[in-house]
């Protein structure tokens, strides 16, 4: 006679369905892939999926989570914050360049899943929470006079984020130059925000 006690969840079985969506989604996009496929990729039966989650909603919400924190762990760990502002942009700019060129399939959905309008406003802070330490340090920065005062902050942020994205791109596209384009990127990011 079978037992009526659910069993317990898995985190393997969990990670393996995140880690297919990554996959699958990287490959057909968010909306093109059915959850069937997701599945399948996992190793796991469709109805296993729902178990871990709800609906595709919550799933993307779910693997949005695990990107940003796995994008924060990069960029803000080992944050020097004792060192100068610039050394400190320094490292979450290297963090997150690094991160972007060996984790092009989690960039790729992570980019899909900022502009999908299926994140829930709970998931987007929690996508933020990590990275509160770089919002003082630059806000600090403004209000020490080593950044400009006259540039908004999310705009210094939004200035990081696509200058690295194009760095990545290029550091993909010519692997050779990696070390050049880095630096390069960090020095035009700097320039522009850096109070004269």
């Amino acid at each position: 006679m079978r037992s009526s006690v659910a069993r317990p969840k898995s985190e393997d079985k969990r990670n393996a369905i995140l880690d297919a969506a990554t996959r699958v989604f990287a490959e057909r996009g968010l909306t093109a892939a059915p959850t069937s496929e997701i599945s399948k990729e996992a190793g796991v039966a469709e109805g296993t999926l729902f178990t871990y989650f709800k609906t595709k909603d919550d799933l993307i919400n779910a693997l949005y989570r695990e990107i940003k924190l796995e994008l924060a762990d990069a960029m803000m760990s080992g944050f020097p914050r004792k060192k100068s502002v610039r050394t400190r942009l320094r490292h979450v700019w290297d963090g997150y360049v690094n991160w972007g060129v060996t984790n092009r399939g989690k960039r790729r959905v992570l980019a899909q899943l900022q502009v999908s309008g299926t994140l829930s406003k709970e998931s987007i802070e929690a996508g933020s929470a990590p990275f509160v330490e770089m919002q003082n340090t630059t806000r600090d920065a403004i209000e020490r006079h080593i950044l400009r005062a006259d540039l908004p902050i999310e705009l210094i942020s939004k200035t990081l984020a696509a200058l690295a994205e194009a760095t990545m791109d290029l550091i993909v596209l010519k692997p050779s130059r990696a070390s050049k384009y880095r630096n390069s990127g960090f020095e035009v990011y700097w320039a522009g925000i850096a109070r004269k």
